[in-house]
C-alpha cells in the first residue's frame, strides 16, 4: 500500500516538474512586419466637415480616425479611440481652449499634440480613470485635397499590428494564409 500512494505522489510531482521550451517554427504565427509607410489618404468629403466646435469620424488607412473643427475653423486629425474605455472621441465636444472632451469620462486632449490636459474630471471620470495612468490620442497631419479631407497614417500600421495575431489553422475560416473564402 505504502509503495502505491509513494508512485502516486512522485507520478503526481511530475506533473507540475518544469519541460524542455519548445523551438518556435516558422508560420504564420511569427509573421514578419512590413516598414512603416507614411502616406496622405483620403477620410472624409470636405461636404462632411463638421460645424466649428464639433467633430465627425473617419476611417483612413484602416485606422478610426477623429476629425475635429474648431471655433476659429482650423481642422485636426486624432485617433478616434478614446482612453480608457475607447469610446469614440469623435462624439465629444471641441472646447475655445483647443481640446476635444470624451462625451462620457470628461478628459480633455488638446487638439494639436493628443496630450491628456485633464484626465477624468467627472464622478465616473474618477472611478474609472483612477484606475488608468493618464494616455493621450495620436494626432496626424490633415490637409484638403479637392473635394476631400486627407489624412497622413502609417498604411501599414493595420497590418503590422495584425502580424501579432494567429492565423493558420486557427483561423476561423481555415485559411492558412488567413484570408477569407
Amino acid at each position: 500500500m505504502q509503495s502505491v500512494i509513494i508512485a502516486t505522489l512522485i507520478g503526481s510531482a511530475a506533473a507540475f516538474a518544469p519541460t524542455s521550451q519548445v523551438s518556435t517554427r516558422s508560420t504564420a504565427l511569427n509573421a514578419a512586419k512590413g516598414k512603416p509607410s507614411l502616406k496622405y489618404v483620403p477620410c472624409i468629403s470636405t461636404d462632411d466637415l463638421p460645424a466649428p466646435g464639433s467633430a465627425t469620424s473617419g476611417v483612413a488607412g484602416g485606422l478610426a480616425i477623429c476629425i475635429a473643427v474648431d471655433d476659429k475653423g482650423a481642422v485636426y486629425a486624432l485617433g478616434d479611440k478614446c482612453p480608457p474605455v475607447n469610446q469614440p472621441l469623435s462624439f465629444g465636444t471641441v472646447t475655445s481652449d483647443g481640446c476635444i472632451s470624451d462625451p462620457v469620462l470628461g478628459t480633455k486632449f488638446s487638439l494639436k499634440t493628443g496630450e491628456v490636459v485633464s484626465w477624468c474630471p467627472t464622478g465616473l471620470g474618477k472611478l474609472v480613470g483612477g484606475i488608468f495612468d493618464p494616455v493621450g490620442v495620436p494626432t496626424y497631419p490633415v490637409k484638403a485635397k479637392g473635394k476631400t479631407v486627407e489624412v497622413q497614417v502609417d498604411v501599414n500600421y493595420k497590418a503590422n499590428f495584425e502580424a501579432e495575431y494567429w492565423s493558420g489553422v486557427l483561423d476561423a475560416q481555415g485559411k492558412a494564409n488567413g484570408k477569407y473564402y
